[in-house]
């Protein structure tokens, strides 16, 4: 189907939707969080410039959902047919910043747990036994 507005009209368009963040698997695990009684977490708490989707000051442990689409998952992510050189621009760009993230935090001192949006979809009581096990062993 073919665009009724022009490509800078839809430009406008698309730059002035805001985000909102992965709300619904972050959602998603802050109820898993509650539901294996793991407290002591924030949830976008600053880090040297870093916004991890979930913190844990006590234990230095960042925590961050990746969707699997934005992140470039190897089992869902898709890259979409149309522009499709942008999408694979935009997709590399984003796990190229997810490497100098983790390394930048490790670097300070923190651990580092990345959740793939299928993972809490799919198998939650693994992840929260992870995380879990991750909080135990400090």
């Amino acid at each position: 189907m073919t665009d009724r507005i022009s490509r800078e009209q839809r430009s406008r368009n698309m730059a002035a939707v805001r985000s909102s963040g992965n709300v619904t698997t972050e959602l998603a695990l802050i109820k898993f969080f509650r539901k294996a009684g793991i407290r002591g977490w924030r949830r976008h708490q600053r880090i040297s410039g870093i916004h991890p989707d979930f913190v844990f000051t006590k234990q230095r442990i960042a925590v961050f959902v990746h969707g699997c689409f934005w992140h470039g998952c190897n089992l869902h992510g898709t890259v979409p047919d149309s522009n499709r050189k942008f999408w694979s621009n935009k997709i590399s760009r984003n796990k190229e910043r997810d490497r100098y993230v983790t390394r930048a935090l490790e670097s300070a001192g923190w651990k580092v747990f990345r959740i793939w949006e299928h993972q809490i979809k799919n198998n939650s009581p693994k992840v929260i036994l992870k995380i879990g096990k991750m909080l135990d062993s400090d």
